[in-house]
């Protein structure tokens, strides 16, 4: 398995969605190092809306494979993380995170202001808003982890292509859990997949307003 990191420049322009993995075990050690990542990623008044469910076992994989319709990396890979937000999980979490704030230096009076403030937001929100919200919030930290494999020396492919309410069941996942994304893990089997291109800086990066180059 990886021994050796690559840098972050060099992980990110090498990295691409892996068509096929070897299915060979990662060490736990390296695993909890990448979910690690994404548990250190930034995410609205730290409330870390996030939960994962990591799935190993060739069993449950298959599962989780039918609820995707039917791509074989699912099964392949050596472990994939479903990533997922928690609608309510700010309910729960808000008395913790000001603990852990409070702890970390968070001044009293932000406490006090975070206390009245989160609650009056978040459950304003209506469905879909707290959806676009979570998908925010959980793919700030699906990102850290791609990125950790990738510098450990992993394969990675995020992925988009399943059935919600499939994933749910395959899962047994709270009502209030929202199925963000997949991202499988392991190392790659067979020939990697070509490099798409990207457009110029031109194309897709203005400075200071719409239409106007970057200087």
């Amino acid at each position: 398995m990886p021994t050796s990191q690559k840098s972050l420049a060099q992980a990110i322009r090498d990295r691409r969605a892996t068509p096929s993995f070897d299915g060979e075990p990662i060490p736990a050690s390296d695993l909890r190092q990448i979910l690690d990542a994404g548990l250190h990623a930034p995410s609205g008044y730290n409330m870390q809306p996030w939960r994962f469910i990591v799935v190993q076992h060739p069993e449950q994989k298959k599962r989780l494979r039918a609820a995707s319709y039917n791509q074989a990396k699912v099964e392949e890979a050596s472990a994939v993380i479903v990533a997922c937000g928690d609608r309510d999980g700010w309910r729960k979490d808000l008395d913790e995170m000001l603990r852990l704030g409070r702890a970390g230096g968070m001044p009293e009076s932000y406490a006090a202001q975070a206390e009245n403030s989160v609650p009056a937001y978040l459950s304003g929100m209506s469905y879909d808003q707290m959806s676009g919200w979570l998908n925010k919030m959980v793919t700030y930290a699906t990102m850290s982890m791609l990125l950790m494999a990738e510098v450990m020396g992993y394969d990675t492919a995020p992925m988009e292509g399943f059935e919600q309410q499939k994933v749910c069941e395959t899962l047994k996942l709270p009502m209030s859990y929202f199925v963000v994304s997949l991202l499988a893990i392991g190392k790659l089997s067979g020939p990697d997949k070509f490099y798409g291109g990207r457009f110029d800086m031109s194309h897709t990066v203005f400075g200071e307003e719409f239409g106007k180059p970057l200087k």
